[in-house]
């Protein structure tokens, strides 16, 4: 089923991100993970597309076999990153000969070894020009990326919020955003896109802290800010990882028992391939939000 029509319903959604692990052993812990995640009966989960396309053969067959092998509705990541227009077309047919309905079009970060994005000579240039092109050839469900604080590429929050107006003027559907701490960046974010005529659904992404150090390298690289209290709070107990995940599970629940308040369209976790704390915080929701208003 298509995730636009999916979130035409009046309650909230609930989506999961995973990466293709790098080995047999670990796509047989992902499908333990996915698994038991089921459980809380996602709206969707999402599948990235490594660097460059590193990961394009996984990406097809997990979220293949997340969608017919375990039933739930699943959503390929996919970028134009070193990729000619023939090898993301490519992708795209073999997508939809295995049934899927829904794609995140992106113009993904550059191989490993490289600092900048360079497209390919046959390429796409920018996810707008991506989403296009699938809009224009293919009847599939279109989501894009967001940036509350801006993608950390562009020189500001208006120039970002402009290029995230061609994605959707091209054709996206709804949009998720990257990981954030502070929900004041994320009402900011959706207050100006509705000024510049945004209308589409923009979903929250959460990522719960499960290591300091790891955590850091994330926000660096895309750009988002630890509050300075909760950085604060993570780097007194750095040395207990238990610690550690209970104060990003605690913020992480606080972050969206706020954003569903105030009607965010619902939450896409970024796991990092594990189950704990992505279920403890679902289940502190469902304290203050019934389970029949939680899909």
């Amino acid at each position: 089923m298509k995730i636009r029509d999916l979130l035409k319903h009046d309650r909230p959604c609930f989506s999961f991100e995973f990466f293709p692990p790098r080995d047999e052993a670990g796509f047989q812990n992902l499908f333990e993970t996915v698994s038991l995640l089921k459980q809380l009966n996602p709206t969707f989960v999402s599948v990235t597309y490594g660097a460059g396309g590193s990961t394009r053969r996984k990406t097809i067959d997990l979220v293949t076999r997340i969608k017919h092998s375990l039933g739930l509705e699943s959503m390929a990541h996919l970028t134009c990153a070193a990729a000619s227009r023939q090898e993301v077309q490519q992708v795209l047919e073999e997508l939809v000969a295995n049934r899927m309905e829904n794609v995140l079009a992106l113009r993904g970060d550059p191989p490993k070894g490289q600092s900048e994005f360079v497209p390919d000579p046959n390429g796409f240039r920018y996810a707008n020009e991506l989403v296009q092109f699938i809009r224009s050839h293919y009847d599939l469900c279109i989501g894009a990326a967001s940036y509350p604080e801006k993608h950390p590429e562009c020189t500001s929050l208006e120039q970002d919020l402009i290029n995230l107006k061609r994605k959707v003027d091209a054709g996206a559907d709804f949009l998720i955003t990257q990981l954030f701490f502070d929900n004041c960046h994320f009402f900011n974010f959706v207050e100006c896109a509705r000024k510049i005529g945004i209308n589409l659904p923009i979903i929250p992404g959460i990522m719960p802290i499960l290591s300091v150090p790891q955590i850091k390298r994330f926000t660096e690289m895309c750009g988002a800010k630890i509050p300075d209290e909760l950085l604060r709070r993570i780097e007194s107990v750095q040395s207990d990882p238990a610690a550690v995940e209970r104060c990003g599970v605690e913020h992480a629940t606080a972050q969206c028992h706020e954003l569903l308040e105030q009607k965010a369209p619902g939450i896409h976790f970024y796991t990092l391939n594990r189950s704990k704390a992505t279920w403890e915080i679902f289940k502190n929701l469902t304290s203050r939000w019934p389970q029949s208003h939680l899909r």
